[in-house]
């Protein structure tokens, strides 16, 4: 039997705030198999992000456990989870993050070059290329639209060939046009690299692309709808 890639148990996030403790997860309990698309959808305050981020160690849970590939998130330090999600996890947020004084290009090779791949440029332009902006990776990002900015955030995201990819409201920041195009940029990388894809959106047109929608309120998952894919590229069909 093959392993979930990630697989949540009773997982739970709880903060502190000015009032007290404030619990912003509840015993969340999943599990995601390899090469699917899974969509976060809910209400503003739901805990979409917050759980998006327990799976990429970027919050560590309260409670619980959070295990990717094998691996409990929840033991591992701050520069263990870093090493691991370089390795393994490629993360696109609403806010590109791109470094300003840095090219397209040297945004994508960068990290890369830190994780030691010695093709680190080429790679960065075939991403760049595979994104419809090999006559821009030579630009910085003030220099770009938004839709290109994040265009450059997917291919960073994807450069290393990781097993998961996250998105937190990637096409959030966008107009219609350009919000299509991310759209198909995110499903094309997962078909092309095989990966894993976890999305929070509002979107409804973006979580009607993935296999399964999780719908959560309050903290809790409310609800879920799978669908089946009209080819045979699903684990599920694969089998």
């Amino acid at each position: 039997m093959v392993s979930p890639v990630l697989s949540l148990r009773d997982a739970s996030l709880t903060l502190q705030g000015n009032a007290g403790p404030v619990e912003i997860l509840k015993g969340i309990s999943l599990e995601i198999e390899q090469g699917q698309s899974v969509g976060l959808i809910g209400p503003s305050g739901s805990g979409k992000s917050s759980l998006l981020m327990l799976m990429g160690g970027l919050e560590r849970a309260t409670g619980g456990s959070v295990m990717a590939l094998g691996h409990d998130l929840t033991t591992m330090n701050e520069d263990a989870l870093a090493r691991f999600r370089r390795g393994n996890m490629g993360v696109v947020f609403q806010s590109f993050h791109l470094i300003p004084t840095m090219t397209a290009l040297e945004n994508v090779a960068t990290p890369l070059e830190l994780a030691g791949r010695k093709d680190a440029f080429e790679r960065a332009e075939a991403e760049l290329t595979a994104v419809g902006l090999a006559k821009r990776m030579h630009h910085y990002p003030a220099q770009m639209s938004g839709g290109e900015q994040q265009r450059v955030a997917l291919a960073r995201a994807a450069a290393p060939r990781p097993a998961i990819l996250l998105a937190d409201e990637p096409t959030g920041n966008l107009d219609g046009p350009n919000g299509e195009a991310i759209m198909e940029l995110l499903f094309g990388l997962r078909d092309r690299h095989g990966a894993t894809l976890v999305l929070v959106t509002h979107a409804p047109e973006l979580a009607d692309r993935c296999d399964r929608v999780i719908g959560l309120r309050d903290g809790s998952i409310d609800g879920e709808t799978r669908k089946t894919r009209p080819d045979n590229t699903r684990p599920e069909a694969a089998q």
